[in-house]
C-alpha cells in the first residue's frame, strides 16, 4: 500500500484551509500533517478535524510553523503576502513542496518567493481551479489570434470580505492576454479601474474593473470587444472545494520536481 503524502495546511481557520483539511480527510492518498495559524489566533490549540466540522483527527493547530513543516512533505499556503513570504523560507530550509495561493505579493515579495525557489520547489497561482488555468491558456490563444482591435477588458467579482483588488485571478487572466498580445508582463499594458475624465481607450491596453458583494465566490469574465463583434469567455467558481482540489493536484505533482518555481500551467502541461 502506497505511503499516503503528509500536506501541512496553513491559515487553517480561514475559509480555505478548512476546505483543505476537509479535501485531505476525504482523501485515500494523502494525510494531513499538520494545521498551521497566526500566533494569537483563536483556534491555537483546537483540534484540525472539528476546525473543517470533521471527526477529530489527533492534531492540534499549532502556532510555530517550523515544527509542523518538518513533519510534511508538502505545505499548502492561503495567507498573506507576509506570512507566505516567511514561510517560504521555512520550505526553503526544509526543501519541501510549497503549493501558494496567496495574492496581493510587492515586486520585493516577488524577488524573496524567487530567492526561496532555489531550494524548494515553489508552485504559485492566483488561482488553482483547473478551469480558470484552461481559461487562461484560452485567453492567451484568442489575444494572440486576435489584432489589437480587439479591445480586451477583465471583469471580476467576488464576495464582500475580499481585501485585494484586482483578484489575483484577473492578474493572471490579464498576465495571459500580455502574453498572447506579445508582452512579458501585464504592467506593460494594465489600464486600472476608470474614474473620472479618463480620455478614450488606448489601443492594445487590458482593462480591469474589480466588483464585491454578498457571498460570491468568484466570477471572472474576459470580454474581448472587437469591431462589429464581442468575444466574452467566462468562468464562475460554485464552491471553494475546486482551489482546495486543484491545490492538492499541484501538491501531488511537484513530489519529485526539481526545485524551482512553477504555475499551474506547468502543472497542467500548459506551459
Amino acid at each position: 500500500m502506497t505511503t499516503p503524502l503528509r500536506i501541512a495546511v496553513a491559515g487553517a481557520a480561514g475559509r480555505m484551509g478548512r476546505t483543505l483539511i476537509a479535501e485531505i480527510a476525504g482523501a485515500g492518498d494523502l494525510a494531513l500533517a499538520g494545521a498551521i495559524e497566526a500566533v494569537g489566533s483563536g483556534a491555537i490549540g483546537e483540534d484540525a478535524g472539528a476546525l473543517a466540522q470533521l471527526a477529530p483527527l489527533g492534531l492540534a493547530v499549532s502556532d510555530d510553523p517550523l515544527s509542523v513543516i518538518v513533519q510534511a512533505q508538502a505545505l499548502i499556503d492561503f495567507t498573506t503576502p507576509a506570512t507566505s513570504v516567511a514561510l517560504a523560507e521555512l520550505t526553503a530550509q526544509a526543501r519541501i513542496v510549497h503549493v501558494i495561493g496567496t495574492t496581493g505579493f510587492s515586486a520585493a515579495d516577488e524577488a524573496k518567493l524567487t530567492a526561496a525557489a532555489r531550494h524548494a520547489t515553489i508552485i504559485r497561482s492566483g488561482n488553482f481551479s483547473l478551469g480558470v488555468n484552461v481559461l487562461a491558456g484560452l485567453v492567451r490563444l484568442a489575444a494572440k489570434a486576435l489584432d489589437p482591435a480587439y479591445d480586451i477588458e477583465i471583469v471580476e467579482m467576488h464576495h464582500r470580505a475580499k481585501v485585494d483588488a484586482p483578484s489575483g485571478t484577473a492578474l493572471l487572466l490579464g498576465q495571459a492576454a500580455a502574453e498572447g498580445r506579445g508582452a512579458n508582463h501585464l504592467d506593460a499594458l494594465r489600464i486600472p479601474a476608470r474614474d473620472g475624465h479618463t480620455g478614450e481607450r488606448v489601443e492594445g491596453s487590458i482593462g480591469m474593473a474589480a466588483l464585491r458583494g454578498g457571498s460570491v465566490v468568484g466570477d471572472h469574465t474576459v470580454i474581448l470587444a472587437g469591431p462589429n463583434e464581442r468575444i466574452e469567455l467566462t468562468h464562475r467558481a460554485e464552491s471553494r472545494s475546486i482551489f482546495a482540489k486543484g491545490a492538492l493536484a499541484a501538491a501531488r505533482w511537484g513530489i519529485g520536481k526539481p526545485r524551482g518555481l512553477y504555475s499551474m500551467a506547468d502543472v497542467l502541461g500548459l506551459a
